[in-house]
């Protein structure tokens, strides 16, 4: 019934257009290329059973990224996980691929990866990338991750069928955005890889960008309003054990030593995690409503601010952040920045990926003083891991890899393109 009614709308606007040149004989009109997508609706049982690993699958739409050991591992947004044998960083190979439907989060501990699947939270054993077993589903982990659902709450959306169309209007007509309960139709002009949405250890490294952080035996993670810790002292055994009320708009997490380092579309919030299961608020950086990942040391954290984004902020800088005292965090240094996103940093060396702007590399060792190392550019860079001279950085056209083991001849070695 609902696709009957698209078509009837669709076919109802094409007549009108029809009749309206008949009628007018200086009309203007344009013809305009519009591509919607189709939702496609199982059961949350059906969902669930759909969690498989498989043969490689292009990436073309990148998310968040991990790193454990020599893996990769690189969210395809509402889609899964490609996980990429990284052995040789100059020849990484795509090994293979998790279908997750509603992924955007992931994390690794040992064998186990931990994603999020739609409001769900699936435990899942990635011993064979090429074999892996789910271990568990908790369900309502996440509870703003409601989109997923049809208006039919016993079905989820999930997949999409893209079509492209052209419909002429009014030359008077605004380039629009048309949503509705069938699926979302968008110009084509617009669309970009964006368009559906936004070692030894036994514990990985996640980028800046994460809602998912790793402490020891907890995972926590964040959404709108609140922050889960969950216990995974079992860790095909995850278990829930409590819910922090947060401000709303939090955006990351980030780990360092007994902290969390919460970024928001409002501030900073560092919380303690001295008790594992039950985080308390330490301390607040307040700044101007902005999108902001944030990572942070024994001194410092570093805040990355940007515009052109839900955030409705119009700063694009770098705040470095004096948090001697914890509670009481002070704005120490602000520097300008074309469009910042994620960032990194391994000793005196902070990572930057400056969107349209590319990888920034720079000399933090004096933070009232931090000064440029290398500038690469030609890529719209999102977000960056750097660890033991190897930056990873993903970007809207691929995955790179730069080796900075020798500052005074930064190279990128590699490079896995997207098709999207």
């Amino acid at each position: 019934m609902r696709m009957q009614q698209k078509y009837l709308f669709i076919s109802g606007v094409l007549i009108f257009i029809s009749l309206l040149q008949s009628c007018l004989k200086d009309t203007c009109t344009h013809s305009y290329s519009y591509t919607w997508f189709e939702p496609v609706y199982k059961t949350p049982a059906q969902v669930r059973q759909s969690i498989k690993s498989g043969i490689a699958a292009e990436v073309k739409v990148p998310g968040k990224l991990f790193i454990k050991g020599h893996y990769i591992f690189l969210n395809e947004i509402n889609k899964g996980v490609h996980i990429i044998d990284n052995t040789n960083p100059a020849a990484p190979v795509n090994k293979g691929f998790i279908n997750i439907p509603g992924n955007i989060d992931i994390a690794v501990k040992g064998n186990i990866l931990y994603a999020d699947l739609f409001t769900d939270l699936v435990a899942i054993d990635v011993t064979d990338p090429l074999n892996t077993v789910t271990k568990k589903i908790i369900g309502n982990v996440f509870p703003s991750r409601y989109y997923g659902f049809s208006a039919d709450t016993t079905k989820i959306i999930a997949d999409w069928i893209r079509h492209d169309t052209s419909i002429v209007a009014d030359c008077n007509r605004n380039n629009q955005l048309f949503f509705n309960d069938i699926g979302v139709a968008v110009p084509t002009a617009q669309l970009n890889n964006n368009a559906l949405f936004s070692g030894g250890s036994p514990v990985g490294i996640a980028g800046s960008m994460a809602r998912f952080a790793l402490v020891n035996d907890y995972l926590y993670t964040v959404g709108n309003a609140e922050m889960k810790s969950i216990n995974i002292s079992a860790p095909q055994d995850p278990v829930v054990v409590n819910t922090t009320t947060l401000s709303w708009g939090v955006e990351t997490i980030y780990p360092f030593k007994d902290k969390l380092f919460i970024g928001s579309n409002a501030g900073m919030f560092i919380y303690n995690i001295t008790n594992a299961a039950s985080p308390f608020q330490t301390g607040t950086f307040s700044h101007a409503r902005v999108c902001d990942p944030v990572i942070a040391d024994d001194k410092y954290a570093y805040v990355t601010l940007r515009d052109g984004s839900t955030c409705a902020g119009f700063l694009n800088e770098l705040d470095v952040v004096d948090i001697n005292n914890i509670s009481a965090p002070v704005l120490l240094k602000k520097y300008d920045m074309t469009n910042p996103h994620g960032l990194s940093k391994n000793g005196n060396l902070l990572f930057i990926c400056d969107g349209k702007d590319g990888l920034r590399i720079l000399d933090a060792a004096d933070v009232n003083d931090i000064k440029p190392i290398k500038h690469f550019t030609g890529f719209d860079a999102y977000d960056v891991i750097a660890y033991g001279g190897l930056a990873t950085v993903i970007a809207k056209d691929g995955l790179y890899q730069f080796d900075y083991s020798n500052l005074s001849d930064i190279q990128q070695i590699s490079k896995i393109s997207i098709n999207n």
